[in-house]
C-alpha cells in the first residue's frame, strides 16, 4: 500500500495561518527562511503581524521575548541548526530563564537534511533544549499531529520547542486519532507485549514499519509515539517495562541528551531491570548524501531497526 506524503512544513504553515484567525495576538518571526519554513503563508496573510528579521537569529529571539512580554504569542522559526544553536544564550536567558511565552518551531532537524552536510545536520537541537529549565520540547511525528501540536502550543503558556524535517513525510494519523493528543502525553500507536519501541519524529514511521516485519516473525512490538520529550511521559514508559520484555528508542538525532537520553535517566534512577537500547547518532557529525543512504549508514531505518530489536531479546 502506497502511502500519502505530505510535508509536515506546510501542515506548520497552514496551522500558523488558522491560529491567525482564531487569535489576533499571534505574530510570526523568520530569518530570512519563511519560503522553506512556510511561515510565508502567514506572512501574506496577516502581513502587519509578520516579521522578517534577516540573517540575524539572536536578534530575532530577543524580540519574540519582548514581543512576548505585552501579551503576543510568536512563534519564531528558522532551520533548528540556527534556531538553537546559533542562538542559545538568547534562548537561555530572554526565553527559559524569563518564562517567555516563545514558541521556536524548527524545521530541517536531522540528517535527512541530506546533502547540505553536517552543517545543517542538526542532531543536538533536542539536547540543548531539553537541559533548559522551564522549557517543553516537542518533535511530531506526522503532519496531522504537527497541525494539532502546533495548536497546543499557542494555547498552553510557557517557553516551547518544536523540531519536524525537511522531507515529505507518511501521514500516521487521523484527525480522530489527535482528538485525545496531549503535551507530556505519549501515545500507543501499535501494540504488542513483546518489546516496545519508543520513538519521536521522522523515525515513528521506521518503527511502525519495523513493527510490521517483526509481526511476520511471531514478535509483537509496540510502538510509542513520545512527541514530547520533556516533560517525558514516565508513567507510560513505567507501563512499557511492565508489559514488555524490552525497550528501544530510535530518533533521529544523538543518542546523548535527546529521547534515549531522557528514557535512560529515567530507568536508571528508578533502578528498572530491562534490556535496553539508544538508536540514534552516534557521537559523531554525519556525511552528506540522500536522506535514505544516510538512514541505512546510520542504521536507523525499519531494516536495521528490526534487527536490533530482535537482538535485544536475546538478551533477556
Amino acid at each position: 500500500m502506497t502511502k500519502k506524503l505530505v510535508n509536515p512544513r506546510d501542515a506548520y504553515g497552514e496551522a500558523l495561518v488558522e491560529l491567525g484567525k482564531k487569535y489576533k495576538n499571534i505574530v510570526v518571526l523568520d530569518a530570512d527562511l519563511s519560503k522553506s519554513t512556510k511561515t510565508i503563508l502567514f506572512a501574506k496573510e496577516f502581513p502587519n503581524r509578520f516579521f522578517e528579521m534577516g540573517i540575524a537569529e539572536a536578534n530575532m529571539i530577543s524580540v519574540a521575548a519582548g514581543l512576548a512580554s505585552t501579551g503576543k504569542i510568536p512563534f519564531v522559526s528558522t532551520f533548528a541548526v540556527f534556531a538553537t544553536g546559533r542562538v542559545y544564550d538568547q534562548i537561555r536567558m530572554d526565553v527559559a530563564y524569563s518564562k517567555a511565552n516563545v514558541k521556536i518551531f524548527a524545521t530541517h532537524g536531522g540528517i535527512s537534511v541530506g546533502k547540505d552536510g553536517a552543517s545543517h545536520q542538526m542532531i543536538e537541537d533536542l539536547s540543548l533544549m531539553r537541559v533548559l529549565p522551564n522549557m517543553t520540547v516537542i518533535a511530531p511525528s506526522d503532519a496531522v499531529q504537527t497541525k494539532h501540536l502546533v495548536t497546543l502550543m499557542a494555547e498552553t503558556p510557557g517557553p516551547m520547542y518544536a523540531r519536524i524535517g525537511r522531507a515529505n513525510a507518511p501521514i500516521l494519523y487521523s484527525e480522530q486519532q489527535m482528538e485525545s493528543l496531549s503535551l507530556g502525553k505519549g501515545m500507543v500507536v501499535h501494540e504488542g507485549n513483546d518489546i516496545s519501541i519508543i520513538a519521536c519524529g521522522t523515525m515513528v514511521d521506521s518503527a511502525l514499519d519495523a513493527a510490521q516485519g517483526l509481526k511476520k516473525q511471531g514478535i509483537g512490538a509496540r510502538v510509542i509515539d513520545m512527541h514530547t520529550i520533556k516533560p517525558l511521559d514516565t508513567a507510560l514508559i513505567q507501563q512499557c517495562v511492565q508489559q514488555t520484555n524490552a525497550l528501544i528508542t530510535t530518533e533521529e538525532h544523538s543518542i546523548i541528551g535527546g529521547l534515549g537520553g531522557a528514557v535512560a535517566e529515567f530507568l536508571a534512577e528508578q533502578n528498572m531491570h530491562v534490556p535496553f537500547q539508544r538508536i540514534g547518532i552516534r557521537d559523531i557529525f554525519c556525511e552528506s548524501g540522500d536522506p535514505n543512504d544516510l538512514w541505512e549508514k546510520y542504521k536507523l531505518n525499519s531494516k536495521h531497526l528490526m534487527t536490533f530489536c530482535i537482538q535485544l531479546l536475546k538478551k533477556q
